[in-house]
């Protein structure tokens, strides 16, 4: 989105938002040549333009129609474009000068490849080689933006463009948060949480997710594309959002055996529950894939040790002592309440 177009005061969005027909191809927005449609989404399209006096290809963003005039979202797409300007790193999506605040619009870099998520479905899962560059790759991006005070707060497959090299860009921060912006809310916007496979514990709760969020989501993607699926399902979001409050997530040998210990090691430190359990950072999180061969791994991880035969019959009289505990002390106190009649 342009510069002086979002920078413009509130008083000037109702002019703006006049001319709120989609362009056409050949219509100019500023110095850009509209091409071709290439995404028709629920709150914005993303159009192919031309820049004329350099030639270069640009993506440009456009509202809905029905969203342009409203506050709350002309305040979330002012945020997303001001992230974009600000915002300066070869894993991220960079926003450019529009030039023209006759309409609200986003113009950016144009990106070559195609999202994670088309990579995916054709591949259903990646080798343990590639998984981890590409997720080493996420983190890098992931660690500059959170180290200048931005939070996706939306990681997913779906926003993560790979190139035919594996290079890869994060896109669409239209629930992105700034460090120190205030709180916004708008209706409509009913995936203002993230989206329901990559959603962290905590956002669930109705937090607004931080830097550690971010890394459970990124989390989910490893365990993904080491997998061919996501680590919590069930028959609805809700479903499967509860599951992560409720219980850690499965092991990733559970699907696929052959996955080597240091990566469900990162797996689990990506997606414990707690927060404060998870990795620190997005850095970190990028060390541990760099240097697979260092990790420490937890008992979680490990093998896990079968008790010898001999000792069977002790565990189970451990067990079954446990067990009668409860049931002894519920009998003394009725023995005891018998007496007392």
């Amino acid at each position: 989105m342009g510069h002086r177009g979002l920078a413009s005061p509130r008083s000037r969005l109702r002019r703006r938002t006049r001319m709120i027909q989609p362009p056409e191809r050949g219509d100019r927005i500023g110095r850009y040549r509209v091409d071709n449609l290439i995404k028709a989404g629920g709150m914005a399209s993303i159009y192919r333009a031309t820049d004329v006096l350099s030639g270069a290809r640009v993506a440009i963003k456009i509202p809905r129609p029905e969203l342009e005039a409203d506050a709350l979202f002309f305040d979330r797409f002012h945020r997303e474009a001001a992230i974009g300007r600000k915002l300066d790193h070869p894993g991220v999506v960079k926003v450019l000068p529009a030039e023209d605040d006759r309409r609200v619009s986003m113009v950016m870099e144009w990106v070559e490849g195609r999202p994670l998520r088309d990579l995916l479905n054709e591949q259903k899962r990646l080798s343990p080689e590639r998984a981890g560059r590409i997720a080493l790759r996420i983190c890098d991006a992931l660690a500059y933006i959170h180290e200048h005070g931005v939070v996706h707060r939306d990681l997913k497959p779906d926003n993560v463009m790979i190139d035919d090299q594996d290079r890869v860009k994060l896109i669409d921060f239209g629930i992105a948060r700034e460090a120190g912006a205030r709180r916004l809310t708008f209706a409509k916007l009913t995936k203002s949480m993230g989206t329901p496979d990559y959603i962290s514990p905590e956002q669930v709760k109705g937090k607004r997710g931080d830097a550690r969020s971010d890394i459970y989501a990124m989390g989910v993607i490893f365990y993904e594309m080491l997998t061919g699926e996501v680590p919590f399902r069930g028959p609805n979001d809700v479903v499967a959002m509860n599951q992560r409050l409720l219980s850690d997530q499965p092991p990733a040998n559970d699907v696929d055996g052959e996955i080597p210990a240091p990566l469900r090691e990162i797996i689990r430190r990506a997606l414990e529950r707690d927060p404060a359990r998870r990795y620190g950072s997005a850095r970190s999180f990028a060390r541990d894939l760099a240097h697979p061969e260092e990790i420490e791994l937890s008992p979680a991880t490990g093998p896990i040790e079968i008790p010898r035969r001999e000792h069977a019959p002790k565990l189970t009289l451990a067990y079954l002592a446990l067990v009668l505990i409860p049931v002894a002390l519920f009998a003394l106190l009725l023995v005891i309440a018998s007496h007392r009649q």
